[in-house]
């Protein structure tokens, strides 16, 4: 059980950690730039500081910010779901089912109707992906059953990606936009992207009360019961939130996996399994984790964000069921 110290500290930390990381977001890109030059360029937006800070670099930040916190806590609620640990909307398919719907969305020419095409198309796809899951969910799947489910779902929303791929005429421009949801990423977020992925802070909100529920929850669905909790309507709040938060996230950085998985995972063995704690720590360390890891491709020759998140989480990921087993 994590010690009193460390639980008090975690929150306190985490916060640090994401305005440091945040700060050296900033500093970071082809022009390299000092405390002294993001202090002036924030208060001077006509400089050269300035541009490169308030078209370029601040509405990238403030995506990653939002995307992270998003997926982190989506993987909080599924794990709670689910209560099982190795749960997360990239290994449940649900951030595949996300991706899916956005492809088929660009590739039919629809995402340039409006700026709202993309964010449902994405909805659309994970709920999909979500209600696959739970119908086996639903019959008492066990761990292995869920994620050989999981493993499934992935592989044939991947098949329907690229059927529509195939099947699709697309331009270059087109292409490209695929290519970046499929991969992951941040490069070229503007405003509209924040402000597409604003309703993440909405859902945070909705899921901070939650926390004293989803620690009942786990004792069990009777349990729970008992204690006079409504099951069925807690559990469809955190499906919808969880779906809501992957899809959004999804939606404005593409496939981007693990996220869900490793911050709400050591969060836990840091501070406990209590949801009071673990849901603001879900955020802000999610927040935290993709802009270090945004930071991180930046700085060894631009590697996606999925990328990074991937090359992190799958061994962390291996490690998990090693330990498992």
């Amino acid at each position: 059980m994590p010690d009193s110290s460390r639980q008090r500290l975690a929150l306190p930390f985490a916060v640090t950690a994401l305005v440091a990381l945040a700060l050296l977001s900033l500093a970071v890109g082809d022009m390299r730039l000092s405390l002294a030059d993001i202090g002036h360029g924030l208060m001077n937006r006509e400089s050269l500081e300035g541009t490169i800070l308030w078209q370029i670099r601040l509405p990238r930040l403030l995506v990653a910010v939002l995307v992270g916190a998003a997926l982190s806590a989506s993987g909080l609620v599924m794990q709670a779901y689910f209560r099982n640990s190795l749960a997360s909307p990239g290994l449940l398919g649900v951030s595949s089912g996300g991706a899916a719907g956005a492809v088929t969305a660009i590739a039919a020419g629809w995402a340039g109707l409006s700026l709202l095409v993309l964010p449902v198309a994405a909805i659309i796809g994970a709920m999909l992906a979500t209600a696959a899951v739970l119908s086996l969910a639903r019959k008492g799947a066990s761990t292995e059953r869920l994620l050989l489910a999981g493993v499934a779902l992935n592989a044939l929303l991947g098949a329907v990606t690229s059927y529509v791929l195939s099947q699709a005429n697309v331009s270059f421009e087109r292409n490209g936009q695929i290519l970046f949801w499929l991969l992951g990423g941040l490069e070229d977020r503007t405003w509209e992207h924040a402000v597409m992925a604003l309703p993440i802070v909405v859902g945070a909100i909705c899921l901070w009360p939650l926390g004293r529920q989803m620690d009942l929850l786990s004792l069990g669905a009777d349990e729970a019961q008992s204690l006079g909790v409504n099951v069925r309507r807690l559990r469809r709040q955190l499906l919808v939130l969880s779906t809501l938060l992957t899809a959004l996230g999804t939606a404005v950085a593409g496939t981007v996996g693990f996220v869900g998985l490793i911050v709400p995972h050591l969060l836990r063995l840091l501070v406990g399994p209590e949801h009071k704690r673990l849901v603001p720590l879900s955020l802000i360390g999610g927040a935290a984790f993709v802009v270090a890891c945004d930071v991180l491709g930046r700085s060894v020759g631009g590697l996606r964000l999925g990328i990074v998140t991937s090359l992190v989480g799958g061994p962390y990921f291996l490690w998990l069921l090693r330990r498992a087993a």
